[in-house]
């Protein structure tokens, strides 16, 4: 059974990649790497779980095959929920990661203590080309640190801190991290869909 990650972020691919050989078997793995003529819609929804289930629906009809695409983000409730479904363009459209986190670390320059908390939100939806299959999310808690910390991850990983581990994702090696991420949260929760699905394709072929 094939399944295409809709994401050509390579850093995203690498880490669902790694999560799905371990947890889901019979499974061909693509992106939109492999679609280069293919183009995301823009994520225009008001919530992570809105803009998932569009990317998601969108390019399992127009690539006719099951597509898994997930929209996430980090959360300040110190700053009524930013960066949010903006994460991604925080500091502009064509920010970088770095300037994203350049940004949101001097609008936080003057919060202390429990206003630094945060966390990141995950949501995945999984859709066919007949339509939206199942949707998940997931959430891991944690403080935005003051300076970036660690060389590992992408995003806001180098700014944020794990709550029980006091490091940030980026100074974690990339087992721990995706084993306590959002993204992991939200994929235990598919998993089980997913091997039901693959046990069901390979029954069909047998």
């Amino acid at each position: 059974m094939q399944l295409v990650i809709a994401t050509h972020n390579v850093h995203k691919l690498r880490e669902y990649k790694s999560l799905l050989r371990q947890l889901v078997s019979g499974c061909d793995l693509l992106s939109l790497r492999d679609f280069p003529s293919y183009h995301l819609p823009p994520e225009e929804g008001d919530s992570f779980e809105t803009n998932a289930i569009h990317k998601a629906v969108h390019a399992a009809q127009v690539l006719d095959r099951l597509v898994l695409a997930d929209d996430s983000g980090l959360v300040i409730p110190a700053l009524q929920g930013a960066p949010g479904v903006f994460s991604s363009r925080y500091a502009g459209k064509s920010a970088s990661d770095k300037d994203n986190r350049q940004k949101l670390l001097s609008d936080m320059r003057e919060l202390t203590d429990v206003q630094r908390d945060g966390y990141f939100e995950c949501w995945i939806a999984l859709a066919s080309p007949k339509g939206l299959q199942k949707v998940v999310s997931g959430m891991c808690q944690g403080s935005i640190a003051f300076q970036e910390k660690g060389g590992q991850g992408f995003g806001y990983d180098p700014i944020f801190i794990k709550h029980e581990y006091g490091k940030t994702f980026a100074e974690m090696d990339e087992e721990t991290k995706n084993r306590v991420s959002h993204r992991r949260k939200a994929l235990d929760k598919m998993i089980p869909f997913l091997q039901n699905l693959v046990a069901e394709s390979l029954e069909a072929h047998m």
